[in-house]
């Protein structure tokens, strides 16, 4: 398995985020929004809207995410930020939601909640790595936990429901179990206080002024 450079999504690598979205008809309808507004904003929106709408979280900061490269192409996109960022993955009955109600305004507790790997590079582990990547990304950040909520194989019904990531690579992780509101969709958590490595050093921001690395 050939390693990525894995790096968070900056202005700076904007352009790169387009391009690897563009490459499949639901990113570029959702550009990533679903869990940051709530759905009767989303509904109002087209997709070159959102695109604006994500362009200028993207220059607001701090990064929605992890892009990974492979030659120097965008190949892979992790959605990885506190919970309080994507407010639409913690409420209602959804089985994302949060365990705790203050956990939604926790800056302390992260969720990876969509993945992204162009179709012509997918079953390569882009989203293993992008995975302990985003780990690392979130304790460097001052996350004392990571969560997620899956797929398991057997429950995969569609391409689009695997954007939550499936639940053998959380395992692979370490990740544990929560709790499993839906059959097949688990909410599963890693404490990042009491993990040492990760396996994988932490993305660093490119330096203003200077075209970052690939």
């Amino acid at each position: 398995m050939t390693a990525l450079a894995i790096h968070p999504l900056t202005p700076e690598r904007w352009d790169d985020f387009v391009q690897l979205f563009e490459t499949d008809s639901m990113c570029r309808m959702c550009w990533c929004l679903a869990h940051r507004l709530p759905p009767p904003v989303r509904k109002e929106m087209k997709g070159d809207v959102r695109k604006k709408h994500m362009a200028k979280v993207v220059k607001a900061g701090p990064p929605p995410g992890l892009l990974a490269y492979r030659n120097g192409e965008a190949v892979g996109w992790l959605a990885i930020a506190p919970r309080p960022a994507t407010p639409e993955f913690n409420i209602g009955r959804k089985a994302s939601a949060v365990i705790d109600d203050a956990d939604a305004d926790d800056p302390a507790v992260w969720a990876a909640t969509c993945f992204f790997v162009r179709k012509d590079t997918r079953g390569s582990g882009v989203t293993g790595q992008l995975l302990e990547a985003g780990a690392a990304w979130a304790k460097a950040n001052g996350a004392s936990r990571l969560e997620g909520c899956p797929m398991s194989h057997e429950e995969k019904r569609s391409t689009a429901g695997m954007f939550v990531g499936p639940k053998r690579v959380f395992d692979r992780q370490g990740f544990d179990t929560v709790i499993e509101r839906k059959p097949g969709r688990p909410l599963m958590r890693l404490s990042l206080d009491k993990r040492g490595k990760t396996g994988a050093k932490a993305p660093l921001p490119a330096k203003s002024g200077k075209r970052p690395a690939r």
